[in-house]
């Protein structure tokens, strides 16, 4: 199956993310074929499928992860629903591309993580933005010595989200630090190449147990400290930014999360100032580029099942950090 070819993709839902996320991108990806959809509501489906030329309908989320010709399943379900779903469609033989966060939390990615070892199967977890060539740029200027030693990290993610919303739904595994923390979370692991340790957080509250805003103070190894801020109240800016300091100099990026929507990469030293973009396909495209070749074999894929698990015992951490119980709890 790793060599199969098209890879022929399921979608679980009919979910807002899809057409960015998949459709978009599937015209850009060869052998990627969009083949059958199933939702809660049939007749959704039904209208989803006609607007995106999908060629099958299904009654079930079942009946899609049964569907003979269906390889992959994309699961952008509610985030209680990524670690059933996925699960169940690994063992129906398909590979998995879900949305991010992997899981509501640790132990459920553990569990996704153990299934996809035992069927051998590709379980990914969809932080796009990790795909675009900026990722890759950031990656390179924190570790060639432009910066020279870390001191000091920040990351922020900040979207206004009226209510009623899946993300205010504590049933549904909601809460800022899911939805958009995860963000910054994951770009100070990735960028700097070092796990965190959350030393406290602070929260505010919406319904119960939903951190409607949230910013955690963190220590990296070797000394260096980092904070992750995020909210989703309906009065906050706009705002998407990864910061690093050392003792060379600074990076500063404006919206490393979708930079094919624009972007902007600042770094100062005591020498000079310096700011550029970095030119790429949508960050959804090249995931989706990036999970096909992992499929065939061809790569690897950095966001896998293994990856998501540590990146959800941070999001544990900080939920433990404020008194709030990790989600799925």
């Amino acid at each position: 199956m790793a060599k199969q070819n098209p890879l022929r993709f399921g979608i679980l839902g009919a979910a807002q993310i899809v057409p960015n996320a998949l459709i978009k991108p599937a015209e850009q990806v060869p052998g990627v074929e969009l083949t059958a959809i199933a939702a809660r509501d049939p007749a959704r489906a039904r209208e989803f499928a006609r607007n995106h030329g999908i060629t099958r309908v299904h009654a079930t989320y079942d009946d899609v992860l049964n569907d003979p010709e269906v390889n992959v399943i994309y699961n952008p379900l509610p985030n209680s629903l990524h670690c059933k779903w996925s699960i169940a469609a690994l063992r129906a033989g398909k590979h998995v591309l879900c949305e991010k966060p992997i899981a509501s939390n640790a132990g459920e990615a553990a569990q996704m993580a153990k299934v996809a070892d035992d069927t051998g199967l590709m379980l990914g977890e969809a932080f796009h933005y990790r795909y675009h060539p900026l990722a890759d740029r950031v990656h390179e200027i924190m570790h060639d010595g432009t910066l020279g030693r870390l001191i000091r990290v920040e990351g922020q993610f900040s979207v206004p989200i009226p209510q009623p919303n899946i993300r205010f739904d504590w049933n549904l595994a909601g809460g800022a630090t899911m939805d958009l923390g995860c963000y910054p979370l994951h770009m100070i692991r990735y960028f700097s190449g070092l796990t965190p340790r959350v030393l406290r957080a602070t929260a505010e509250i919406g319904p119960p147990n939903i951190d409607i805003a949230m910013e955690a103070a963190l220590e990296l190894e070797g000394g260096a400290t980092a904070q992750m801020k995020c909210s989703m109240k309906k009065d906050s800016p706009l705002a998407v930014s990864f910061r690093a300091r050392g003792e060379r100099g600074e990076l500063t990026v404006t919206n490393p999360v979708g930079p094919h929507w624009g972007h902007q990469l600042i770094v100062k030293t005591a020498r000079e100032e310096k700011s550029e973009t970095v030119p790429g396909d949508t960050s959804y495209t090249h995931q989706l580029r990036a999970f096909a070749a992992a499929i065939r074999g061809e790569s690897s894929f950095p966001t896998d099942a293994r990856e998501g698990i540590i990146n959800m015992r941070v999001i544990n951490d900080v939920y433990c950090a404020v008194g709030l119980p990790p989600r799925g709890t």
